[in-house]
């Protein structure tokens, strides 16, 4: 597991964040073409959220969505001009007869629609403890993609999750701070989430 970063003082685990959604550039004039480099450094940040549920239980989930992380950002570094923003990026790949980063979006916004959900139910509703949550998001996002290899290792992390109050107590001290940010964060990324499917699931982004 690794090093949980330490959380600012009057702060929120969010402050340690590199990168945030909430700061990830979305051109409106452009079809809302989102900027590729925030947009994986904010998703880099946010595995590390995975770190602070405190089981190994989570590595593969982490381990999956840093895969796909590397699969886009392999395409940015090997045609950089070509991939400002996302859906060039996608558009721009798919031009060369590869998929490859193409694919791995996809199953990258998979997983941050998972992590939103779960997240977002969570805050919303106080009685819900996060492993009824997860479990809950899990069903309504990547169960239906993930083989019958992969969903018990899924399902092993879901059961693995902490009591609420331990998660948020690791957040932040302020309660009403941590429940305030968290909500904004995920405001902005279920914004992304909701662009990037929406673009995936036109004929220009098929392969």
């Amino acid at each position: 597991m690794a090093a949980i970063a330490v959380v600012p003082e009057d702060g929120t685990y969010l402050d340690t964040f590199k990168g945030s959604f909430t700061r990830v550039p979305i051109d409106a004039e452009k079809d809302n073409a989102i900027a590729t480099t925030e947009f994986l450094e904010a998703s880099e940040s946010l595995t590390t959220m995975f770190d602070l549920l405190g089981s190994v239980a989570f590595s593969p989930v982490k381990k999956d969505l840093l895969g796909n992380i590397e699969k886009v950002r392999k395409r940015q570094l090997a045609a950089p001009l070509e991939s400002e923003n996302l859906q060039d990026l996608v558009r721009n790949e798919l031009k060369s007869k590869s998929h490859t980063a193409t694919e791995g979006l996809l199953w990258l916004v998979r997983g941050l629609e998972f992590t939103c959900i779960a997240l977002s139910q969570n805050l919303a509703n106080h009685k819900h403890e996060l492993a009824d949550s997860f479990r809950d998001a899990y069903g309504k996002t990547l169960k239906p993609h993930h083989s019958f290899i992969i969903k018990p290792i899924f399902s092993a992390a879901m059961g693995a999750c902490p009591y609420r109050k331990d998660f948020y107590g690791k957040l932040g001290t302020d309660e009403a701070k941590v429940h305030e940010e968290l909500d904004l964060y995920l405001k902005a990324l279920d914004k992304i989430v909701g662009i990037l499917k929406g673009f995936l699931e036109t004929k220009e982004a098929k392969w």
